[in-house]
């Protein structure tokens, strides 16, 4: 194996010893077996049982099968160097080697298989706690411990995806979101692959995404397929992992409140939920409009506010406003357009008129309560 194999020779003095440990077991408990053939071979315990179970993280199973081919080889070449006497012992011998050989091929992906499941269920089991601290607002360098061990790799560049869980079980639904990450098939977008943590919870999936750049609503568009049919709603991208519970926290407000806007894009932003959010009693949405909206209108003049309001209460007619204003209609026109360079939103606009009309009324309210 020092000859052959560049792994070997790398490996730590240690783990060489346990790996021609295992080899000279395996030569023993086939002499054993072949003085008894009647008995049945305990492959597994007589072989395998002499190393640790740290040597399967060491050792990978295409290292394992070479490791037995090698040793299965040498046994040949001693047969053909007169370990028997007469052709037909040199036959027996063989038939034995290969009877022989096929329990240690079942015992090897045995070993391997139940490693790799034991592996895969300790996997699942920290993903559903990270997606929980997530959910439950933890910042510390714990969750980027755990993350790590799982191989995140996102540093930037994180959202919450949240929605209904599809009628499957779990651990497949998990498996099929791990999967539309890696490979995301979206039209129009070349980057690559995504960092995936998912976590069913209820009735409710929810997914930790890391890579998202650019539009999250175009690179998440194949993830929305995981989910059961109904609204999906993304959080607002974050910086980094730790700040991945106040993306959380507006998605899940979003889903609570997509019930209100039933022709809502699927997937659609949280930010786009505002209103819907802020009527649900969100107060981080009622700050977001008053902020963003309400009070940039107020400081830039207040012929901008009367004049939006009374644009909206008269169903969006522009010569109505103005002539309630008593101004031109192209004045009516230049000061929305002045709204839209502020908020982003346009008034002529339903959807847009709507988030207005709410961030207004709630600008009002906040400024009657203010103290005298």
């Amino acid at each position: 194996m020092e000859e052959k194999f560049s792994w070997y020779r790398n490996m730590p003095p240690e783990n060489r010893s346990w790996v021609g440990l295992v080899a000279q077991a395996g030569i023993a408990a086939f002499t054993e077996w072949f003085r008894h053939p009647d008995q049945k071979a305990a492959v597994s315990a007589d072989v395998f049982g002499t190393a640790p179970r740290e040597l399967t993280r060491a050792v990978s199973l295409q290292q394992t099968v070479q490791m037995v081919r090698t040793t299965i080889e040498v046994v040949e070449d001693r047969i053909d160097d007169g370990l028997t006497e007469t052709p037909e012992e040199s036959r027996i011998l063989r038939e034995g080697m290969l009877r022989y050989s096929r329990e240690i091929a079942f015992a090897t992906a045995q070993i391997y298989a139940q490693t790799a499941e034991l592996r895969g269920a300790w996997d699942a089991r920290l993903e559903a706690l990270i997606v929980d601290a997530v959910l439950r607002g933890e910042e510390d360098d714990a969750l980027l411990s755990r993350a790590s061990t799982l191989g995140w790799a996102a540093r930037t560049d994180i959202t919450v995806m949240v929605g209904l869980a599809p009628n499957d079980d779990p651990e497949a639904v998990v498996d099929g979101m791990h999967r539309a990450g890696r490979h995301r098939p979206v039209a129009g977008y070349d980057g690559p692959g995504l960092s995936v943590l998912a976590g069913v919870q209820g009735d409710r999936l929810i997914a930790v995404v890391g890579g998202v750049t650019g539009d999250p609503v175009v690179v998440l568009r194949a993830l929305a397929g995981q989910f059961a049919p109904g609204p999906v709603v993304i959080g607002p991208v974050v910086g980094e992992l730790t700040a991945a519970s106040r993306s959380a926290e507006a998605a899940l407000s979003g889903l609570r409140a997509a019930v209100a806007w039933p022709d809502a894009p699927r997937p659609v932003l949280a930010d786009d939920l505002l209103p819907e959010r802020a009527v649900a009693g969100d107060e981080l949405a009622r700050a977001c409009l008053l902020e963003e909206i309400y009070r940039p209108l107020a400081e830039a003049g207040s012929a901008l506010l009367e004049t939006l309001s009374v644009y909206l209460e008269q169903a969006a007619s522009l010569e109505a406003a103005a002539r309630i204003l008593f101004v031109h209609p192209n004045t009516v026109r230049y000061r929305l357009r002045r709204v839209t360079d502020i908020t982003g939103l346009t008034p002529s606009q339903a959807r847009s008129a709507f988030t207005l009309q709410i961030a207004l009324v709630l600008g009002r309210l906040a400024e009657a309560a203010k103290p005298l």
